[in-house]
């Protein structure tokens, strides 16, 4: 599925998150006032490695949002936005998992009309409306990644927009920094190998790194059944 992403868009989408919780109905304030510059939510992706094997195994990394303000940031949600060298990566290719606590959440990732591949850390399903980060506390969350044996060789760059979910809008709330790795393939790889990751009960998934200009772009929140909706970026 591709989704229609114009210049017109270029402050960002994101789809709608279905209201599960009490906190999702009543639809926290904004964690951004217009007159603060800068982004509320500082956010930084560390720890992750330099290389994923395709077939290979999970690869753990962090990313950390710091509010820099005296409110809390209630529903908020990490995009996960990857731009490869070879433009050749598939939304089924990487597999992302997030964490609340120790419980893991999957990803599920759609490709651009700019060939980036897109993903929202949200699970509905799974019973979790977004992350909480009280004022002047950093919150620290736990992805891990993996790609499938049918990836090729590739240079990729992961990147996060950081999203504050409204009941029927949103807000661009911060902006991570760049996480660069590369994808190792065989060349020739194995047509009587197994198909994907050797986990059978992991949904396919991913999240690719773009640059600044395909931040700006595409940030889309992806969840079962969801529509889109307009996310603004305060000024």
């Amino acid at each position: 599925m591709r989704l229609p992403m114009t210049a017109c868009l270029c402050l960002a989408a994101a789809a709608a998150l279905l209201p599960t919780s009490a906190q999702a109905h009543s639809g926290p304030s904004s964690c951004a006032t217009s007159g603060e510059r800068g982004f509320p939510l500082t956010t930084r992706v560390h720890g992750g490695p330099n290389a994923y094997e395709a077939g290979g195994g999970y690869g753990t990394w962090y990313l950390d949002l710091t509010n820099t303000t005296a409110r809390t940031c209630g529903n908020i949600h990490p995009v996960i936005v990857l731009v490869d060298g070879e433009r050749a990566l598939a939304p089924a290719q990487p597999r992302l998992e997030f964490y609340d606590g120790d419980r893991p959440h999957p990803v599920r990732f759609e490709e651009t009309d700019a060939d980036e591949l897109v993903g929202v850390l949200a699970d509905e399903r799974g019973g979790f409306p977004g992350f909480t980060v009280g004022p002047g506390r950093t919150l620290t969350v736990k992805v891990r990644l993996a790609v499938t044996s049918d990836a090729v060789a590739n240079r990729v760059t992961a990147n996060a927009a950081v999203v504050q979910r409204h009941d029927g809008d949103g807000e661009w709330v911060g902006q991570s920094n760049d996480y660069r790795f590369t994808i190792d393939a065989d060349p020739a790889p194995n047509p009587d190998a197994p198909d994907g990751l050797p986990f059978a009960d992991e949904l396919a998934r991913t999240g690719v790194g773009p640059t600044l200009a395909a931040l700006a772009t595409a940030a889309l929140l992806l969840l079962t059944g969801a529509v889109l909706l307009p996310v603004r970026r305060r000024r």
